[in-house]
């Protein structure tokens, strides 16, 4: 292509004759493999065309091919014109205007100054000296500083990628006219920079309608089979694949805290526990009821099925988090049972009932726990999970006393979705909520569920800029 575009600047067509003559191999073999775009065509070498007496200098048919040779130039060389080329130019230039206004937007939002004053202040306050005095303390300042260094990082690297783009433009301007080429490779770069800038501003604007008091931390995913029989057990083995590969795709680690197969196929229920910074934030909206429509396998007749599994989402809590001092748990509000742990680990399981269950009697919430081998490392985690539950409830219900909470039961039934998966007698997933949808039903079950996320969020934001722009100011 380079090849064809010089020749046309640089050579008429009587020039073009003697450089198929001066040429022999390079030319010919060109417009022979490209003159039908599209169709692979075996190189002729020119010796063996200029041998034959059809294509001597003045055959008709020689000319003919030569015509050809030069229309094929004159069509290589009005791609990437000067023209096009500048109205490339200006596509990249607008390009750069709108993102440099919505990354000084991002700055603003972020009050970078009293980020770094925050930073500092923390960082003073680790310098002290008895700060690991108290562990937990200690760790969750730790985690502050971190996480403030990657915010300003993060930053950072939106400013460094806007001024690569720059620097691409500014050089561009500079460069003369008939460089096509690096022109054209300047502005390549300066189009690659921006489109950087613009996923990682993208994935930003999301993250700050994140601003929920435990959408940094991790999520405890429950999926329990409801109604339906063998299909809605199927159903939720379907649905802890489908989150176990959007867990994977998005770098989280992801542990099976506790999984009851069904009778026939498919689990009755089963917790996933996911680590990682933000997994709850993004999946605290697939809390609800998920239904699935399909020809049913089990059914020997093929008759279509409606099947309903229920979704439950928590906070991933530890000692660190500053709310989970907010709920104070008496011993007398709690129903502690025990149970044999199943799975792993030998005759343990089999004969201590070192698995533990709680009910906390005011609210009606129940957890267990069997992952550990001892009562007593079961009972703190399983404690953790009814502080998350309790803190979730408040959060929701927005109460001030623990007698007053009556949490949401997912109810996997008719009625109570959120989400339609549409399997026959036409695709389509359809989120009730958003209006969301497509009809790629395989890649959605493949773990493809940001669009579905991104929308929620969206939409929640929006709706809680509404409510304060209504709410009367005093």
């Amino acid at each position: 292509m380079i090849l064809a575009r010089s020749l046309h600047r640089a050579f008429s067509s009587s020039c073009i004759v003697a450089a198929l003559h001066n040429s022999r191999t390079a030319l010919a073999t060109t417009y022979l493999c490209l003159q039908q775009p599209g169709i692979a065509r075996k190189p002729q070498p020119f010796t063996s065309i200029r041998s034959t007496a059809h294509c001597q200098p003045g055959n008709s048919t020689y000319a003919y091919s030569i015509r050809g040779f030069v229309r094929f130039i004159a069509r290589s060389s009005s791609q990437g014109s000067p023209a096009e080329v500048g109205d490339s130019a200006a596509a990249v230039k607008r390009q750069y205007d709108s993102l440099d206004e919505r990354l000084a937007q991002a700055l603003r939002l972020a009050d970078v100054a009293a980020t770094k004053a925050r930073l500092a202040s923390l960082q003073n306050d680790a310098s002290n000296d008895g700060i690991w005095d108290d562990p937990t303390r200690a760790q969750g300042l730790m985690t502050e500083i971190s996480s403030l260094k990657e915010e300003l990082a993060e930053i950072d690297r939106f400013k460094g990628l806007l001024e690569d783009a720059a620097l691409a433009l500014e050089l561009a301007q500079l460069e003369d006219s008939n460089s096509g080429s690096e022109l054209a490779e300047l502005l390549t770069q300066g189009r690659s920079a921006l489109q950087q800038l613009a996923a990682a501003l993208d994935t930003w604007e999301l993250r700050m309608l994140l601003a929920g008091p435990y959408d940094e931390a991790g999520a405890l995913l429950t999926i329990t089979a409801g109604a339906g029989g063998v299909d809605a057990m199927d159903w939720a083995q379907m649905l802890e694949r489908m989150y176990s590969r959007w867990a994977a795709d998005h770098g989280y680690g992801l542990t099976v805290s506790d999984r009851s197969p069904g009778e026939e196929a498919g689990i009755k229920g089963v917790e996933l526990t996911i680590r990682g910074r933000w997994a709850y934030g993004y999946l605290k909206g697939e809390k609800g009821t998920h239904r699935l429509v399909r020809s049913s396998p089990f059914s020997a007749k093929g008759l279509r099925q409606t099947s309903f599994a229920g979704v439950e989402v928590l906070p991933l809590l530890d000692n660190t988090t500053q709310q989970q001092q907010q709920v104070v748990i008496l011993d007398k509000d709690l129903e502690v049972s025990f149970m044999r742990a199943g799975g792993k680990g030998g005759q343990n399981v089999n004969k201590v009932e070192s698995g533990v269950r709680l009910l906390h009697i005011p609210t009606g919430l129940a957890v267990k726990c069997t992952e550990q081998r001892t009562q007593e490392a079961n009972r703190k985690i399983a404690l953790e999970r009814l502080t998350a539950k309790l803190l979730v409830v408040l959060e929701e219900q927005q109460a001030a006393q623990l007698a007053d909470i009556r949490g949401d039961i997912v109810k996997a039934e008719w009625g109570q979705q959120i989400r339609n998966y549409v399997f026959h007698p036409y695709k389509l997933v359809k989120d009730t909520r958003t209006g969301c949808e497509t009809s790629d039903v395989l890649a959605v079950m493949d773990g493809g569920l940001d669009a579905f996320i991104t929308t929620y969020l969206r939409e929640q934001g929006k709706q809680q800029q509404e409510q304060r722009l209504a709410a009367p100011t005093e």
